[in-house]
């Protein structure tokens, strides 16, 4: 199956969104959009294009109604989703979706690429865990962030891996989140052991025009607060 969803955010109106396949969308606030499953997708085979395009001065927060579980499908594996983001000037993008669980043998890979005027500013997080409760073989999953400057100029390339490809070991779930446009920093960069426990590390960057990327990585994602 392939799912497409544009949602077009504007100040002073509420956003335009066109969706396509097993993902709907619902304005839930005034710059509120909830994405909500209609089909069991990601299975193997299946891809997810999401586009979210931010005009001057918009506003727009994204949640997700339910985690996301992408499973194996009968010929294939691998599904993929992409984000794919546009920040005018002006702008502020708050996405905070439920977290993705890949399920036993599944292979999901997720790529997210970012353009943003000087000006805008975003929060985005992304939330991995491997497997489910009771299963004994790992899936894997693939994540990959770029982020550019509309002139081109190149602000962050990322990239990790989770589950039976993962060469940090053990480590099965990831917590991230990226702050762009932020003008000041109060970290040049930190990295610590959670609990010295060797499988559960936060680390802290500064990006070199402003704003952070937070990463933790262990075995089992940790609760959101409150």
């Amino acid at each position: 199956m392939r799912t497409e969803l544009i949602i077009e955010a504007s100040a002073g109106r509420g956003p335009r969104m066109h969706a396509t396949g097993g993902l709907a969308a619902r304005q839930t606030g005034p710059a509120t959009v909830h994405l909500i499953g209609t089909a069991i997708t990601p299975l193997g085979g299946d891809h997810i294009d999401i586009t979210l395009r931010l005009g001057p001065g918009a506003r727009l927060a994204i949640r997700t109604v339910a985690a996301t579980v992408a499973l194996p499908g009968r010929t294939t594996s691998r599904s993929t989703s992409r984000w794919t983001i546009d920040l005018s000037e002006g702008a502020h993008l708050d996405l905070l979706p439920e977290p993705t669980i890949v399920a036993s043998t599944a292979e999901h890979e997720t790529t997210t690429a970012i353009t943003t005027a000087p000006g805008a500013t975003a929060r985005i997080s992304e939330r991995i865990q491997i497997g489910r409760t009771g299963e004994d073989r790992l899936g894997s999953w693939q994540g990959t962030t770029t982020a550019h400057l509309d002139d081109g100029t190149p602000l962050l390339a990322h990239a990790l891996m989770l589950g039976t490809r993962d060469a940090l070991g053990p480590a099965t779930a990831l917590d991230s989140t990226l702050e762009l446009g932020q003008h000041a920093c109060e970290k040049d960069g930190d990295a610590r052991l959670l609990d010295g426990d060797p499988r559960a590390a936060r680390t802290t960057l500064a990006l070199p025009r402003g704003g952070t990327l937070t990463t933790w990585i262990g075995e089992r994602l940790p609760a959101l607060p409150g």
